[in-house]
């Protein structure tokens, strides 16, 4: 299903820019380009290896993977051999933490694996490392029964769960490798809206949550993972050692709970 992606500043007469964060104002005489962002709004979150105090108007959500064939009956992982239970622990929190992000001005930016029906961009490293055997259900392939093309952009396959459905404000970006960031415009998007601080959310943690937030760190983000909206079908020592080096290398772990009540305090 694809869903629209409007800006998130209305348009106003002479005002430039999808963000309130990043924009000019222009006349007939002039091109204003020190239009000031909105005051700050300040959080403290409570994490580790320590607090992170950040500005909510400069931080959004990345959620990742939350696709039918990654959590849902009858989806690839299942289809498979795979259990996919794992991969829905994150929709309850998520369902209580979106909505309040949300109401606190931060965006929502799902990254979905979301292939073109040709896999004209996609080498055979890549198709290899989901049909290893080189038979067997790998992408763009139907599945049993829905006929669905695996991880293909506009499928069932590829569809958010039900259960989480986008709003309208949300941004949707497609991606074609582990890491979010990888030949997408994830990077741009979040430069443009002048976020600096991102949480992450989805599956798989050891994965593509981990490949697109360790990528996030090289190019400057600030990055919190937010560790019961994430999860993962490996075995219980891969979350363990991707918590460990997030701590340690990559950022900070916290929780929906502990976020929750960053924003209840947050400043006006």
């Amino acid at each position: 299903m694809t869903y629209p992606t409007p800006p998130l500043l209305k348009s106003r007469e002479g005002m430039l820019g999808a963000s309130p964060a990043n924009r000019w104002r222009a006349d007939r005489d002039t091109v204003d380009m020190s239009v000031p962002p909105p005051a700050p709004r300040i959080a403290t979150i409570a994490c580790e290896p320590q607090a992170v105090r950040l500005n909510l108007r400069q931080t959004a959500i990345v959620v990742i993977d939350m696709q039918n064939d990654f959590c849902t009956t009858d989806g690839w992982v299942h289809q498979i051999g795979g259990d996919p239970t794992p991969d829905r622990a994150p929709i309850a929190p998520l369902q209580g933490l979106l909505p309040a992000l949300r109401a606190a001005g931060v965006p929502v930016i799902w990254v979905n694996w979301g292939n073109r029906p040709d896999l004209a961009n996609m080498p055979p490293n890549q198709i290899h490392l989901y049909k290893p055997h080189g038979e067997g259900i790998g992408l763009g392939d139907p599945l049993a029964g829905s006929g669905a093309a695996v991880l293909q952009k506009d499928s069932w396959a590829a569809a958010i769960v039900d259960e989480l459905r986008p709003d309208p404000q949300d941004i949707l970006v497609d991606k074609h490798r582990i890491s979010g960031f990888w030949d997408t415009p994830l990077d741009s998007i979040l430069r443009n809206l002048g976020i600096r601080s991102i949480l992450f959310a989805g599956v798989n943690t050891d994965q593509c949550v981990l490949h697109s937030l360790t990528d996030a760190n090289f190019l400057g983000y600030g990055c919190l993972l937010v560790e019961d909206c994430c999860a993962t079908t490996s075995p219980a020592f891969c979350t363990e050692a991707t918590i460990w080096n997030v701590k340690k290398c990559f950022g900070f772990v916290t929780d929906s709970a502990r976020v929750l009540a960053a924003l209840d305090g947050a400043g006006a």
